[in-house]
């Protein structure tokens, strides 16, 4: 036994070296880039709040005048009061959606693969394809809105003409763009789910309803949690289908905090101002992240599986 025995642990010892975690070589490249195209940036942007500059000649340290002019913007009140009504209804239209076309998806109907390949296909278009393609079908002139629209009771200007209804039309457009994405979420985290829970609900005599509130959804938590600030992060951060299908309109009605940062600094040329703006929305969307991360306990996560 004491022979042989030396050998195995002999082979352990020389084998040793080459097993367990990579050095720190290894963090080195993924390093570079997070610093270049992240921090980097940040940085930027932070030292040019606090600045007065047009975006040609060199910037002019004005110390702290683009906060306190951002403290007390009225539009930029109404801009976060949009932003987060848009964050809200995103998150209110897409994740039920998402989340029953996702656990859908991840069963064996029939044709279900077709169907859900049809589904994702307005994820692989971009916002501005997207946006224009919208804009041509609400066109009150030209578009397919112009031929329904009066039995529809739309007035000549069309949706994208009244403040609430662009508003409305705006998330209805990000939802169609983006449920797709969401529902592979869902339909991922499904797929992990085991059958034998299932199977045990049958024995106990569990329809499906009774299944999908008492194993899906508490099975689907983590994934819930992370396709919300996934959510939360875009909608904070949506510009290009506002740019687009409304221009900040009607008025400022679809102002929201992204679109007037574009504003102020590719129209109005104040990048100081535009940076500060940028900076309270990166704020913003890292901190409403952390709280989501932090209530729902996504940081701590262990596997649903645990003890199966």
């Amino acid at each position: 036994m004491r022979t042989g025995g030396a050998p195995a642990r002999g082979a352990a010892r020389r084998a040793g070296p080459g097993v367990g975690r990579p050095g720190a070589l290894w963090v080195l490249p993924g390093l570079v880039f997070f610093c270049l195209f992240a921090v980097l940036p940040l940085g930027l942007v932070a030292y040019l709040s606090f600045t007065s500059w047009d975006g040609l000649g060199t910037p002019r340290f004005v110390g702290g005048q683009n906060w306190s002019r951002l403290a007390g913007d009225g539009l930029m009140h109404q801009a976060v009061g949009l932003s987060a009504g848009l964050t809200a209804a995103n998150w209110a239209v897409q994740t039920p959606i998402s989340l029953l076309l996702g656990v859908w998806a991840a069963g064996r109907q029939r044709n279900r693969a077709v169907l859900a390949a049809v589904f994702f296909v307005p994820l692989l278009l971009s916002s501005a394809a997207i946006a224009i393609i919208w804009k041509s079908l609400l066109d009150p002139n030209f578009g397919p809105l112009a031929q329904i629209g009066p039995w529809l009771g739309l007035s000549d200007a069309g949706v994208l003409g009244g403040a609430g209804s662009a508003f409305l039309v705006i998330v209805l457009v990000t939802a169609w763009q983006f449920i797709p994405f969401h529902m592979l979420l869902y339909q991922s985290g499904a797929r992990q789910i085991p059958e034998s829970l299932y199977q045990a609900a049958r024995i106990d005599g569990a329809g499906t309803l009774r299944s999908f509130r008492h194993i899906t959804l508490p099975q689907l938590r983590h994934t819930v949690t992370m396709s919300s600030v996934l959510m939360v992060v875009g909608s904070l951060t949506y510009f290009e289908t506002v740019l687009i299908l409304t221009g900040g309109g009607p008025g400022t009605a679809t102002t929201i905090v992204p679109y007037l940062m574009y504003r102020s600094g590719f129209v109005g040329w104040e990048m100081g101002y535009s940076a500060a703006i940028a900076a309270t929305l990166v704020i913003a969307a890292t901190a409403v992240s952390l709280v989501m991360v932090r209530l729902t306990g996504f940081g701590a996560m262990r596997s649903t599986r645990e003890g199966m």
